[in-house]
């Protein structure tokens, strides 16, 4: 049954992939976000996450929210003011979705959010993760906790809530995939840390039909990993993009000390080491397209 669905961030690089596959399913999809844009076939709402306010019409006959609007962990660097950047634009923004869906009494289906595999804490080695696994004692699994916390207060109006902790999304353009494959085009790309840390990753295309798919399927609720099968360590990644761009991986390793240096505690990101388990997400009946990181850099990284 086809639905109307508002989608918080949806200008941004997932956003617009998954409002092109909603529509393409006969979905109704609008826009929530600082500028009330629209495009084409895409009606745009203007809220306000600092001062908490929002066009409630925006919610009008809608079915499913999918909530991605969030700071982008690795935008900037750490300092105080861009951690609670970080947290308040994940939590304020979904306390002001809970905040207006409960005074103005609107029947929301679903909320679908973004969350991250951040939870789990910044390196767990070899352990397969699952979503019983506890959170992490760091600053971004505290941020994901409150986030999904906020998340969670839909419960309490019987509106179906969904996250999914998502791993690395690999997208065509821009994101982490671009950042790392750039100095592997310049030949000057190398393992970071001592390569051995799992990074565990899902192609945009993937993320978005698993979206379609919690949309769909009514029975599907609570927390799930959002990432393929087949984690990668960061020195295979890195080989494997330097084959499929046709570029030599011949220097040795940028040391944990360097990365430190550069982006602080940030580093602890690219070096440390999450391998999710995705056996939750496929037993209510999803299948990757993209489960390999072979057929998911040759679809991206077209030449």
């Amino acid at each position: 049954m086809n639905s109307r669905i508002v989608i918080t961030g949806g200008s941004g690089l997932i956003g617009q992939q998954l409002t092109k596959l909603l529509l393409e399913k006969g979905h109704e999809v609008s826009w929530l976000s600082r500028t009330g844009k629209s495009i084409a076939g895409v009606k745009g709402y203007c809220w306000d996450i600092n001062k908490q306010t929002v066009d409630v019409n925006a919610f009008e006959g809608v079915s499913a929210i999918i909530h991605l609007a969030g700071e982008g962990i690795a935008n900037k660097r750490w300092t105080a003011l861009q951690r609670r950047k970080i947290l308040s634009s994940r939590v304020s923004s979904t306390n002001l979705l809970y905040t207006t869906i409960k005074k103005e009494q609107f029947k929301i289906d679903a909320i679908i959010s973004a969350s991250g595999a951040g939870y789990y804490g910044y390196d767990n080695g070899e352990k397969e993760l699952h979503e019983s696994d506890k959170k992490g004692i760091d600053f971004v699994a505290d941020v994901v906790k409150h986030w999904e916390d906020a998340v969670d207060q839909f419960n309490k109006l019987d509106v179906r809530t969904v996250k999914l902790r998502l791993g690395i999304v690999m997208t065509e353009k821009g994101g982490a995939l671009e950042k790392m494959a750039l100095p592997i085009r310049w030949g000057v790309g190398a393992p970071l840390g001592n390569g051995k840390q799992y990074i565990s990753w899902l192609h945009s295309k993937d993320l978005c039909r698993m979206i379609l798919h919690v949309i769909n399927n009514e029975q599907i609720k609570g927390v799930y990993n959002a990432s393929t099968s087949n984690p990668i360590t960061n020195a295979d990644l890195t080989k494997t993009i330097g084959k499929v761009l046709k570029r030599p991986i011949f220097l040795p390793n940028i040391p944990s000390w360097a990365l430190r240096i550069a982006l602080g505690e940030m580093s602890n990101l690219v070096t440390g080491s999450v391998r999710l388990s995705s056996k939750k997400i496929v037993a209510t009946g999803f299948d990757f397209k993209f489960n390999t990181i072979e057929t998911a850099l040759f679809d991206l990284l077209k030449t």
